[in-house]
């Protein structure tokens, strides 16, 4: 793992731990840009933290995203908003200490 991919795993779980949440995101896009979230559960509106990552990242302009990390203490993530963006970016799935446990 490079050194840009841990910085995405360290704002993830930086994140998830400051909201309280169940997930935390971070996605970086083809300038390298970061982007963090975490999982929105409102009464009327829920996203998972990569789709408000995501949104984020196309919100301030992004046309592609090089990679993304889900910190997660549940199951595997939906990655679709990940691929409408970036098609072949690896999607690290992480547990709230930061391991890594796949790649998707």
């Amino acid at each position: 793992m490079n050194a840009e991919d841990e910085k995405l795993i360290k704002l993830a779980r930086s994140s998830r731990a400051r909201n309280g949440a169940p997930e935390g995101a971070a996605v970086r896009d083809e300038t390298g840009r970061t982007y963090t979230a975490t999982t929105v559960a409102l009464p009327s509106l829920g996203l998972t933290a990569l789709q408000v990552a995501v949104a984020m990242a196309v919100a301030s302009g992004a046309e592609g995203l090089e990679a993304a990390v889900v910190v997660t203490g549940g199951d595997l993530p939906d990655i679709s908003a990940v691929r409408d963006l970036g098609p072949e970016a690896p999607v690290l799935v992480a547990g709230p200490d930061g391991t890594v446990h796949t790649t998707l």
